[in-house]
């Protein structure tokens, strides 16, 4: 079975590491990223970089990996996207997180020129993508799913679920992240509470992990929480953005969720609390496991790194 040709567009922390699975896949990719010098290093795997997303007009499959629903939309019918180039491909694959209603006027304008759109968000970091643990899930014509099946498999070792029709993902996805958003909150409430009884924080997680309240998550994030490494995976922005999404969905579908709406407000404080750092700017790019001193701050607890490495899971 021969392999379709794909535009990927998006080489950021979670764009890079999965062309690249692609790539060693046997995949043929042609590229394109804002800043050029992200995709370069894919070059020695059979990457072609071309200088804007109207050439890639011409692939079976154009994948996207951006930031926000404005991208998306840039990116396809800008003035130098996709669309201005001389062809269609045939269905458009994204795996960014946005709104629905954003998601659905998107497929309705690729729908009117012969392009099919699956939504396919995924569930993870660049770590969980270079260790064969992300996972996806999908929305879309059920045809136009099975032709990129493959492509998703390949980028999430986990495994894809194909949940329906539209925008079906996109509300898993929202739901996925406002979970993210709860749990990572609460963690670092419970983490902080057992600090200040006098439990160290590699010793209360690590019991937690073992508990059957533990999870991969929980595991994933106990290194970030024992030692204070704040390395990005996802900034604290991109979680508020979700959260918000999250609860306009619930609005609109009038479902209750004042647990959300706490986490929200308790994440905003984060961003008032980075005012007190040198760099604040600089601080809200860093990880959003970084929530844990916001909370610590409130508390009247002081944070030090334990100096203690705790496997992550995912060597």
């Amino acid at each position: 079975m021969n392999k379709p040709s794909i535009g990927w567009i998006g080489m950021g922390r979670m764009g890079y590491p999965m062309a690249e699975r692609l790539l060693k896949a046997g995949y043929s990719l042609r590229i394109w990223n804002r800043t050029q010098s992200k995709a370069e290093p894919l070059v020695k795997y059979g990457a072609v970089i071309v200088d804007s997303p109207a050439e890639l007009s011409d692939v079976e499959v154009l994948a996207t990996m951006v930031s926000t629903g404005s991208d998306v939309e840039e990116v396809y019918f800008g003035e130098n996207g996709v669309l201005s180039g001389s062809g269609v491909p045939k269905i458009f694959l994204d795996c960014s997180s946005i709104g629905v209603d954003q998601s659905s006027d998107i497929r309705e304008r690729l729908k009117k020129l012969g392009a099919d759109l699956v939504c396919s968000p995924v569930s993870g970091n660049g770590k969980c993508v270079k260790v064969g643990k992300l996972s996806a899930v999908a929305s879309g014509p059920k045809n136009a799913f099975e032709a990129v099946e493959d492509i998703i498999s390949t980028i999430a070792g986990m495994g894809v679920s194909y949940v329906g029709e539209g925008e079906l993902a996109r509300f898993c996805k929202i739901a996925h992240n406002v979970m993210l958003g709860a749990v990572t909150q609460n963690l670092a409430e419970i983490t902080v509470l057992a600090q200040k009884a006098g439990v160290p924080r590699r010793a209360f997680l690590d019991f937690m992990n073992n508990s059957v309240m533990g999870s991969v998550f929980t595991r994933y994030k106990t290194n970030a929480f024992v030692n204070l490494d704040w390395t990005t995976t996802f900034t604290p922005a991109l979680l508020r953005k979700d959260l918000d999404l999250g609860l306009a969905a619930g609005r609109e579908l009038n479902v209750p969720m004042p647990v959300t709406a706490a986490t929200r407000e308790a994440l905003q404080a984060h961003f008032g609390a980075a005012s007190l750092k040198d760099n604040p700017e600089g601080y809200l790019q860093e990880d959003f496991s970084a929530l844990l001193e916001t909370v610590a701050l409130a508390a009247g607890e002081k944070l030090e790194s334990e100096n203690d490495p705790y496997p992550t899971g995912l060597e």
